[in-house]
């Protein structure tokens, strides 16, 4: 009696190329091939670029999930946004970040993964999934003055870089930020130049870098001029934050002749009150930003702004991160900032 076949079982199976047949295309063993794939110990230079040419020759495409095993490594990173998500679709510096950081992770044949925490149920969740193995590393973003994640993270076996200094765990998390303090200097100092000796600030919140190194900056220029009544703290760095800030400002001060804010969403927010106001920008306020987000060319009128490297930034964060996977003593990384001159200043 003859058994029939299934339909497919006369179909010669079609498989991927084995780590045997990259073996047999380059001409060496299979040991040498894993050897390669693991980090190319005690492998000659003219055998790894054999293996490397067969796995192209080849198709061989790596399993991520068996190399893991081997190497005790994800291949992924965490981008640890201590926000709420509201805030990633209105900031455009997140955006930046985020592409750019990516943009370098993928360089290096590695996977990013954005984890919002942005309460505490989210920030224990993220310390579970890091512990977990995971992920080789966390870059972090938004952190606040307090935050018990911080504190958790510093006594966690998981590498971790911070996006602006992580406040109060400054020696113990390396970061990468721009220079804060000199980039509001640098526009206070523009503002005097021009003329200005009424100048306000909105700061950011006083539990970021952000807040607390403008908001120095701000001071290091105007000295004792710097009342309360020129200065206004916001919650967050947002246009309705701004907005109110200014009309507060506008309020205690009204002969002052020029407004420094801490980020350029800030700035966009106390132009929509000057024009409310009828201040006429430059000519009564001159207004000055800080990030040269796209935001800044869209203002009417155009915003007088500081840059910030943030594309450097979220590359330096990613090299810095994988030094420190690797064991590396790292140090901090200060990007310089940039002037640069519009029409609202």
């Amino acid at each position: 009696m003859t058994v029939p076949r299934s339909p497919d079982a006369s179909r010669p199976r079609h498989r991927g190329p084995t780590i045997d047949d990259v073996a047999a295309a380059a001409g060496v063993s299979r040991g040498t091939v894993s050897r390669v794939l693991n980090g190319g110990h005690y492998v000659s230079s003219a055998k790894a670029r054999a293996v490397e040419q067969a796995m192209r020759d080849t198709g061989y495409v790596v399993n991520q999930s068996a190399r893991a095993l081997v190497t005790r490594r994800s291949n992924c990173i965490a981008l640890v946004i201590s926000e709420q998500q509201d805030r990633l679709f209105e900031d455009p510096n997140y955006n930046v970040l985020i592409r750019s950081a990516s943009q370098a992770v993928a360089k290096h044949d590695m996977s990013l993964i954005m984890i919002i925490a942005s309460n505490t149920d989210d920030r224990e969740r993220v310390l579970r999934y890091t512990k977990g193995g995971h992920v080789d590393g966390a870059i972090l973003v938004s952190t606040h003055r307090g935050d018990p994640f911080l504190a958790a993270l510093e006594h966690s076996p998981v590498p971790t870089v911070a996006c602006g200094k992580p406040l109060g765990y400054e020696s113990a998390i390396p970061y990468v930020a721009a220079d804060d303090r000199e980039g509001a200097r640098q526009m206070v100092g523009h503002l005097r130049r021009s003329g200005r000796r009424r100048i306000a600030t909105i700061a950011g919140p006083g539990d970021t870098p952000g807040g607390i190194d403008r908001l120095q900056g701000f001071r290091d220029i105007v000295g004792r001029r710097a009342t309360k009544r020129l200065i206004a703290v916001t919650d967050d760095f947002s246009f309705p934050a701004g907005e109110a800030a200014m009309a507060a400002l506008l309020a205690a001060s009204p002969d002052l002749d020029a407004v420094f804010a801490a980020s350029d969403l800030l700035a966009a927010g106390a132009l929509a009150t000057l024009r409310r106001h009828r201040r006429r920008v430059p000519e009564d306020v001159a207004v000055g930003g800080f990030d040269d987000s796209h935001i800044a060319i869209t203002t009417h009128p155009p915003l007088t702004t500081i840059r910030q490297p943030l594309a450097l930034v979220a590359t330096e964060m990613v090299h810095l991160l994988l030094r420190v996977i690797d064991g590396d003593d790292v140090g901090s990384v200060i990007l310089p900032t940039e002037l640069v001159l519009r029409e609202t200043a």
